[in-house]
């Protein structure tokens, strides 16, 4: 049989997927220069912080929402060329089969041209003539019993790869949604980002939200050891991060979003982690936060949308929200959903 066809998959590639955000930044500034203050007249400095807060919680929430489509997308792809192999591997058995078939019939029509009784009559060897009888029935009905299994599975399995391809078009589909979405968030991200700017300076320095008082310098993260190796790996390479840029459904090296610095940081200890922050809180034993030990990971908020690695002291390490960069923070810079130990 000759080589299958690959099916083409439509919508997004890796590089339009991974967006840097930096470039909503650079609109924004663009923005500020040829439009006023966004913040509307009747704002304090209160309601325009908590605003900044809604859209920034709202960009995390909708990257995980990304890459939640995108690791089902490539799960499902891989799912519909594995059905694909397997029915390409059938066939060709189905086509040896039926060759040999093919062959047994025209010995057996060659053989047994005559009635079956004449010939048994005729033949000076009557015992051996049934034993072959015999044998030729046997072969015939086990062939042909594998030939209907065969196409059986040939049935199945192009039914399967044809739910495949229509689910892969729906998700597909979803994401580009998603994507919309995401450009969305981007508009709103440079709308916060204009919010900020409307801010007084004074205001600006005093704009002190729990969730993103984060520092680049190291902390001192105490005299706390890993759990494992596997774990000081994991922090180790967190560590190394840190100062590279938030970077929209990226897993490194260059940026990251905060499931996508998880990912990274353990899959350079030799860990497979998901790629969602959500299924990043299942991934391993949940302990009490006042058990975390280093490169535990840290979930926030009761959706789990963001996420980050605990590194000693009261501290994590956290990809936080587009325009800033991998950084420490105060654990408790957010409501703690879980803590999970790889």
């Amino acid at each position: 049989m000759g080589s299958h066809r690959r099916l083409a998959l439509s919508g997004l590639d890796r590089s339009t997927r991974v967006t840097i955000l930096s470039a909503a930044a650079a609109t924004a500034a663009a923005a500020l220069g040829a439009a006023p203050a966004g913040a509307a007249p009747q704002d304090t400095p209160t309601t325009t912080k908590a605003k900044v807060d809604r859209l920034f919680e709202q960009a995390e929430k909708a990257t995980e929402l990304y890459n939640k489509a995108d690791e089902r997308a490539d799960t499902l792809r891989g799912q519909v060329e594995r059905a694909k192999d397997s029915v390409a591997r059938g066939q060709e058995r189905i086509n040896t089969m039926r060759g040999a078939l093919g062959s047994l019939a025209g010995a057996q029509y060659r053989s047994g041209g005559i009635d079956p009784s004449l010939a048994l009559l005729l033949s000076s060897d009557p015992d051996g003539y049934l034993d072959k009888a015999a044998a030729l029935d046997r072969i015939s009905i086990r062939q042909a019993g594998e030939l209907t299994d065969l196409q059986k599975a040939q049935r199945s399995l192009s039914q399967e790869r044809t739910e495949a391809g229509h689910k892969l078009s729906e998700l597909e589909k979803s994401r580009a949604a998603v994507a919309r979405h995401k450009r969305g968030v981007e508009h709103k991200l440079a709308k916060a980002r204009k919010l900020l700017n409307s801010l007084s300076s004074r205001d600006r320095e005093q704009y002190d939200r729990a969730s993103r008082s984060g520092r680049g310098d190291l902390p001192d993260l105490g005299s706390a050891v890993p759990s494992s190796s596997r774990a000081a790996a994991a922090v180790a390479a967190a560590r190394s991060a840190v100062g590279r840029p938030y970077v929209w459904g990226a897993n490194g090296p260059s940026g990251f979003d905060c499931s996508g610095l998880m990912q990274w940081s353990y899959g350079q200890a030799g860990v497979g982690l998901p790629r969602t922050s959500q299924a990043q809180r299942y991934a391993g034993q949940q302990v009490p936060l006042s058990q975390a030990k280093p490169g535990d990971l840290v979930a926030y908020r009761d959706d789990a949308s963001h996420i980050g690695m605990y590194m000693g002291n009261g501290q994590v390490v956290h990809a936080p929200y587009p325009g800033a960069p991998v950084r420490y923070d105060p654990v408790g810079m957010m409501p703690v959903s879980s803590v999970t130990r790889v």
